[in-house]
C-alpha cells in the first residue's frame, strides 16, 4: 500500500499528464484550423510536445502499474485515431504512416523494459525522437541543402545535422541533470552512460531515423536509443 505521500503524487502525476495530452491535442487543432495548408506543423507539435510525458511520469513516480497500462491503451487509441481519423490534425500528412501508432508503441515497450529501473534510458529513447527527430521535420525543409532519398523518404543534411545536434544537446541536459543530482557518475542510484558515450548513442538514433518507412523509425529510434543507453550505462 503507497504511503499517502507518494499516493498524492502520482494522482499529481497522472493529472498532469493528461492535461498535458489535452493541451497538446487543443492545440495541434488550432494550429490545423489557423494554417491548413501546413499539414505537418500540427502533427510535429504533438510530436515534439509528447517528449514530455515521460520527465513527468518520471518526476511524480507514477507507478509502473499504472504507466504500462496507460501508454498502451494511448497507443490503442492512436491507433482507432489512424482508422478512423477523430482528431485528423495528428494523423492527416498525406501520406501512408503508422508514426503515431509506432511512437506510442516505443513508449509503451520502453516501459515494459525499463520502468521503473532505469527511468533516464526511457526518458533519452522519448528525448532523441520528440526533440531530435521533431526538430530534423520542422528544419529540415525550410532551407535547401544535399538530400537523399530512402525507400521513397527524403533526408537531407539540414534535418539530419539538426537532429544529431538537437538529440546529443537533450542527452547531455539529460546526463548533467542526473550527475548533478547523484553528485557523480559514479554515486548515481541509476548507472548513466559516459558522456563520450552519448555520442555513439546519438549516431545509432540518427542512423536509425534514416530508414522511414510507414513511419516505423518512431518506433525503432526510442528503442534503440534507450537499449544502448541502458547497455553502455552499464558497461561505464
Amino acid at each position: 500500500m503507497p504511503s499517502p505521500a507518494l499516493l498524492q503524487s502520482q494522482l499529481l502525476g497522472i493529472a498532469l499528464v493528461g492535461l498535458w495530452l489535452a493541451a497538446l491535442a487543443a492545440a495541434a487543432l488550432v494550429v490545423r484550423r489557423r494554417w491548413p495548408e501546413q499539414r505537418e506543423w500540427s502533427r510535429k507539435l504533438v510530436h515534439i510536445g509528447t517528449g514530455a510525458v515521460v520527465p513527468i511520469a518520471w518526476a511524480t513516480g507514477i507507478d509502473r502499474s499504472i504507466a504500462l497500462p496507460a501508454a498502451a491503451t494511448i497507443t490503442l487509441l492512436a491507433a482507432l485515431n489512424h482508422r478512423l481519423r477523430v482528431l485528423p490534425a495528428i494523423e492527416d500528412v498525406g501520406r501512408h504512416s503508422y508514426g503515431t501508432i509506432a511512437y506510442g508503441a516505443a513508449i509503451t515497450a520502453l516501459l515494459a523494459l525499463f520502468w521503473p529501473a532505469q527511468p533516464a534510458a526511457v526518458t533519452a529513447g522519448v528525448l532523441v525522437l520528440a526533440l531530435g527527430d521533431g526538430t530534423a521535420g520542422l528544419i529540415g525543409p525550410l532551407w535547401p541543402s544535399p538530400s537523399w532519398t530512402l525507400w521513397g523518404h527524403r533526408k537531407s543534411l539540414l534535418g539530419t545535422g539538426a537532429m544529431a545536434a538537437v538529440s546529443l544537446l537533450a542527452l547531455l541536459a539529460l546526463w548533467g541533470l542526473l550527475v548533478s543530482v547523484g553528485g557523480s557518475a559514479s554515486a548515481m542510484p541509476i548507472p548513466v552512460p559516459s558522456p563520450a558515450a552519448l555520442v555513439l548513442i546519438v549516431a545509432a538514433g540518427v542512423a536509425l531515423e534514416q530508414v522511414a518507412l510507414l513511419g516505423l523509425d518512431n518506433l525503432t529510434v526510442p528503442l534503440g536509443v534507450g537499449l544502448l543507453w541502458d547497455l553502455l550505462a552499464r558497461g561505464a
